[in-house]
Parts: structure tokens; sequence; C-alpha cells
């Protein structure tokens, strides 16, 4: 196990929502409660994943973990250290350990630049030379680097984008990557590629790399670990083979099987329906109106983290499995 280099401890962020009508004239406030309570640890070398539904607040997490979004509550630790930067020269330090690379590739770069300012505007912005740039780009795999310097964006494959992007992320000299669906934009052809990338790069620079997803059979081949999203809230945690293979949070038994499989039959009672309101979401466990095993008590209290009990490390929020903890 690598170096912790950082933790997330029972991080939350909530969106008020704007009172209209009624509501106005009342103390009574609402809000989304997009992630409640998340807590985890990234580690040098080794690659983390985060995976849920769309919805679930993964990309939040990522957001305020990159302090583009201020927590409600809990702490972000860098190398032990308690971060809480607004701006100034206290959030261009953390960008410096601590890089975003986004979803969309051609929304994340400046279409009326060119891949030479992208990246000599990251290499000033972090006191790096401008003779790195060839550097850069060979990081990322595009070479000859003339080729790819004065090209726009527009002019480059949906796949040369996003190295682009890595390399301006990689300018920084960062410690940790956070990984925002950086392959879904991409075509499938080309997506293992970058995911390849991104394992290579976190090899030859220790890198801590945080990556999100919708996808459990990508997390299973690029990450390490796996922890597991449902309406703001982590359900299972645990290394990723053991956690796509012997999934023991039923959420992430139907993500699973929610996967294409033309061999597979759909039985009658499959579990269906939408994920909860989170202005007002279900109280105990958040899954339990969708639960085919849900118990009384699931309706009631929330689970903590109990182990599993079938490899070290591997956990569910869920009362399955209290007598295994015990």
């Amino acid at each position: 196990m690598g170096e912790v280099v950082l933790e997330v401890v029972e991080m939350t962020k909530h969106f008020p929502v704007r009172r209209r009508g009624r509501e106005a004239l009342t103390r009574l406030r609402r809000a989304v409660r997009a992630v409640d309570g998340v807590s985890f640890t990234l580690r040098r070398g080794r690659v983390t994943a985060m995976v849920g539904e769309s919805g679930s607040g993964k990309s939040t997490v990522a957001k305020v973990v990159a302090q583009l979004d201020p927590p409600t509550g809990g702490e972000i630790r860098l190398h032990g250290q308690s971060v809480r930067v607004r701006g100034g020269r206290a959030f261009r330090a953390y960008c410096r350990r601590v890089q975003m690379i986004f979803q969309d590739p051609f929304a994340s770069l400046n279409p009326v630049h060119t891949v030479r300012y992208h990246l000599t505007r990251a290499l000033r912005v972090h006191g790096r030379p401008a003779a790195d740039l060839p550097e850069l780009l060979a990081q990322v795999q595009l070479s000859p680097p003339e080729r790819y310097l004065d090209k726009f964006p527009h002019e480059l494959s949906g796949g040369q984008r996003q190295r682009v992007a890595i390399a301006r992320a990689l300018g920084a000299g960062p410690e940790v990557l956070l990984a925002d669906e950086p392959v879904s934009m991409l075509d499938v052809s080309i997506r293992l590629g970058v995911l390849n990338l991104l394992r290579d790069l976190k090899e030859q620079l220790d890198l801590a790399i945080l990556y999100i997803t919708h996808d459990i059979a990508s997390a299973r081949y690029f990450a390490d670990d796996t922890l597991v999203m449902y309406a703001g809230r982590v359900v299972e945690g645990g290394d990723s083979e053991t956690v796509t293979q012997a999934p023991a949070h039923p959420y992430t038994q139907l993500l699973i099987d929610s996967a294409p499989d033309p061999e597979r039959r759909i039985s009658p009672d499959t579990v269906g329906g939408e994920p909860p309101s989170l202005i007002d979401p279900p109280a105990g466990c958040r899954f339990h109106p969708r639960c085919p095993k849900a118990m009384a008590r699931c309706g009631e209290q929330a689970p903590p983290r109990l182990e599993v009990g079938d490899r070290p490390g591997h956990w569910a929020a869920c009362w399955l499995y209290e007598e295994a903890a015990s």
C-alpha cells in the first residue's frame, strides 16, 4: 500500500434550494443533499474508482476535492493537513498538487487557442519552464510534438484532445489526479488507450488517481480499489476484483446485473424505480425503497460500514452483514 496523499473525512455537500411561494414566508430551508458523509483515501501509485449511476454525487465529490466547490461539512486532508482554500495563492499551491481532468475535453479547452498556448500557460502558472513542452506531449504519447503544438482543439480527434487535457494537468507536476469520467465522451475504440495511458502515468509518476465512472467494468480493469455510490452516500468499498466479482451490497449487485448481457434472461420481478429525491431523501438506508432484500430496520436506521468477511478491507453499508461484522 502506498503512502496516503489525500484523505476525505465525512464530506458533505448540500446545495440550498430557492424558496418559492409559501415557503418564502417561512423559515424552512431546503437543500439538495448531493453528498452525505463520504470518506475515502487516495494513495500513491494506486487508482481508486468511484462508481454509481448518474446523479449519485460522484462528480460533486471530485469538484469539492478539487476545491472548485466548498464543502458543507467534513475535512479534506493533504498529507495529513486539513485544507480548505477559496482562491489566491493558497488555491494555486493546492492546484499544483491536486489536478482535475474533466469529462468533455472539447469543453475544457479554449477553442480559440492552440495546444502550445494551453500547455505553455499551465507551465508558466505553476513555475515550470516552457522548455518542458515536448516532454509533456511525449508523456501523453503525442509525438512528434511539432505536429500538435500549433493545432486548435477542433483540429484534433477526441482522444487527442483528452491527451492534451491530461498533459495540461501534468504541467503542474501534481501528486493527485481527479479524473471525472475521462473516457465517457470518447469513442469506444480509443477508451482503452486513454485508460492505459493513465495507468502508465500512475506508475511512472507515482500518482494517486481518483477515477469517476458509471462503468463498473472499466473500474475493474483500471482501478485498484472501488467505491460504489448511491444517492450521495458510499454503500460499498474494497479492492476492485472483490467488489466487481463478489458484490455484497444489493445495489452493487443490481448495478453489475444492469450491464448488457445477451445471454441473461430478465426475470419478471426485476427491481426498477428511480433514485430518491435528494431534497427529501428516505430515512435509513437510501436504497431501501428499491432494495429486494429490504427489512423493516432498513427504513429506520442508516447502516454503518460493516465488514463483509470474505476478503480483508471489503465492506458494505448494509444491515445484512451485521452478524458477519460482529
